[in-house]
């Protein structure tokens, strides 16, 4: 199941408070995805790692009621209270936890309740994990626990990504050269001893050390800390290309129509081009674009013609749009 649908599927079942288990291999958003759902939905979000607790601490601490001459237990203070009416309780990494620690949440997620703690009616429970192939450091989760949630299995996928990061405003030459090497995004092997590899979480790391700007010398040995020797030079020769593109003021602008030859600048001007374009760009500065593009190659053309639409940018207006159609819409998917 690719991000989206999972973030879908999981939005309906939250919605009827029905527990859910997210799994997935490392570094590819699944953390990213129920606390995205939570913010749309203007809810609450508490992250609770069970892999730190006792079998004891869910349950909290007993005191003596000296007025009935009773043990109550104190319900711990990091579970939701009446004063967050709605919101989502995230159990991430739940099979890293002790089977006992598992075992104390069997009647949390199922009755939503567990000593004297009743979980608010407007909580939905969701958990995530690593898969047991994932070399992970995990505990096999019991059967009586496993038939507890609905069971969605998440996989990277370029597309979303993608997506995502041109929204988050990533830098053009990473979201290029995914685009350019989509095999790149997620190069997790479990046979492989590498400590670093790439995912969408260490793409993410390498768009904050570029934003850094380190000195030279830095650049290759953090970024291979991030995604491994190998692809962090690919990456950053295929970021070279960058000193050779047109000025893409000037394309917007429509005083440039210049286009680079080289398959990965071309990658890399398609994916800058359309980071440049919001929901506030003006009609003249589209209709610009639009017809700098009727002079690329097809599949970069439709790369950014796919881009803008996938983001709500409405061309039908635009003067060279009926030309852009017809040269280019049997390309189209």
């Amino acid at each position: 199941m690719n991000p989206q649908s999972a973030k879908r599927s999981l939005a309906h079942l939250c919605e009827r408070k029905v527990p859910v288990f997210l799994w997935g291999p490392p570094g590819i958003g699944k953390s990213s995805i129920v606390a995205q759902i939570a913010k749309e939905k203007n809810i609450a979000f508490i992250d609770l790692r069970l892999s730190l607790l006792d079998p004891t601490d869910l349950r909290g601490i007993p005191f003596f009621n000296a007025e009935n001459h009773e043990a109550i237990w104190a319900p711990p203070s990091f579970l939701p209270n009446s004063d967050q009416s709605e919101g989502i309780l995230f159990l991430d990494e739940l099979n890293t936890a002790a089977p006992m620690v598992q075992a104390s949440a069997y009647q949390l997620i199922l009755d939503r309740k567990i000593g004297e703690y009743r979980l608010p009616d407007g909580w939905a429970i969701v958990a995530a994990g690593n898969r047991e192939s994932d070399r992970g450091v995990v505990f096999r989760m019991a059967s009586p626990l496993a038939n507890r949630f609905v069971h969605l299995e998440m996989e990277a996928s370029v597309e979303d990504w993608r997506s995502w990061a041109i929204g988050s405003q990533i830098d053009p030459s990473i979201v290029a050269f995914i685009a350019h090497r989509p095999d790149a995004l997620f190069t997790f092997d479990t046979k492989n001893e590498n400590r670093s590899f790439a995912t969408p979480r260490t793409w993410a790391y390498v768009n904050e050390i570029i934003a850094s700007e380190p000195e030279a010398d830095l650049i290759l040995p953090l970024v291979a800390g991030a995604i491994g020797e190998e692809l962090a030079a690919a990456y950053l020769g295929f970021k070279m290309m960058a000193d050779q593109l047109p000025d893409l003021d000037a394309i917007i602008e429509g005083t440039c129509s210049d286009v680079p030859e080289d398959p990965s600048a071309l990658h890399l001007l398609s994916s800058a081009l359309t980071m440049r374009i919001n929901d506030h760009t003006g009609s003249k500065k589209l209709n610009n674009l639009v017809s700098y593009t009727l002079n690329l190659p097809g599949e970069f053309a439709v790369m950014i013609i796919q881009d803008l639409r996938s983001r709500g940018i409405e061309l039908d207006h635009i003067d060279s749009w009926p030309l852009w159609m017809r040269k280019f819409n049997a390309l189209m998917r």
